[in-house]
């Protein structure tokens, strides 16, 4: 009988686009993943942006997904653990993935023990320094006055207005164009890689930053004992990191 004993960690699925038979693809092969990892896993950490939409009306969801919500209710009805820390692309999740799922959501960054090491862990979206444009349009996306607003607009029109501007993203439209994403970062210029560095210098105790959010993976250091795992993504690179209490290791999903 094998050991439930080893930490999945996985990031930016965005799944919805870049249209319905796309987006079922990526969503069956990331089943299959869950398949396969059950049965060692006790907890999976999903890092954001599950959805490339997703906003919850008090009686309505979005329509899909119906694969993938239906593993992870099966999954958390046989012990395993699932964390969903919320994204920029899934800020709207409110209660039904823990309601009706049994999804643990949690909505901040957060610094958890695992498996005997401490882990720092986020999406990554408006950390670190800069980018105020966006920090003020996630607070605005935040409000739940704004959020009630929202939920006064027909649930046809809201769903339809949502996957009007995700149609139009850069990642969408690379998808529908087969291409290789186009962004390529230099990590020790991210605010997230920035963030984690000058965070470890006043907590020695962590070992481990999780984040998602940029798409490329990597592993970089914190400092001289944490190391900065960014996740990647399960649109062009389908990685994801896995910890069994001594180390952590990056890995890929081979798509074939």
């Amino acid at each position: 009988m094998t050991t439930r004993s080893k930490i999945y960690f996985a990031s930016d699925f965005h799944f919805g686009i870049p249209d319905r038979k796309g987006s079922l693809k990526r969503e069956a092969l990331f089943v299959r993943w869950l398949d396969e990892v059950k049965t060692d896993a006790a907890a999976i950490y999903l890092m954001g942006d599950l959805f490339d939409f997703w906003f919850e009306y008090k009686t309505v969801i979005p329509r899909g997904y119906v694969r993938l919500l239906g593993k992870l209710a099966e999954l958390a009805d046989a012990g395993i653990e699932i964390h969903l820390f919320r994204g920029n692309h899934d800020i709207w999740a409110f209660n039904y993935l823990e309601q009706e799922i049994g999804i643990q959501l949690h909505r901040k960054p957060e610094v958890t023990d695992l498996l005997g090491k401490k882990f720092f862990l986020a999406h990554g979206d408006g950390l670190g320094p800069g980018d105020y444009g966006y920090k003020l349009l996630k607070k605005t996306f935040e409000c739940r006055f704004n959020q009630w607003v929202y939920r006064w607009i027909h649930p046809d029109f809201g769903g339809w207005l949502g996957n009007f501007f995700s149609g139009r993203s850069r990642l969408t439209q690379q998808l529908k164009q087969q291409k290789e994403p186009e962004y390529k970062p230099h990590f020790d210029n991210e605010a997230i890689v920035i963030f984690s560095r000058e965070h470890a210098r006043s907590h020695p105790e962590i070992d481990y930053y999780i984040f998602g959010h940029l798409h490329c993976p990597a592993v970089l250091p914190a400092s001289e004992k944490a190391q900065c795992i960014i996740l990647g993504d399960w649109v062009s690179h389908f990685s994801y990191a896995v910890f069994d209490g001594n180390e952590l290791k990056l890995q890929f999903y081979p798509v074939s």
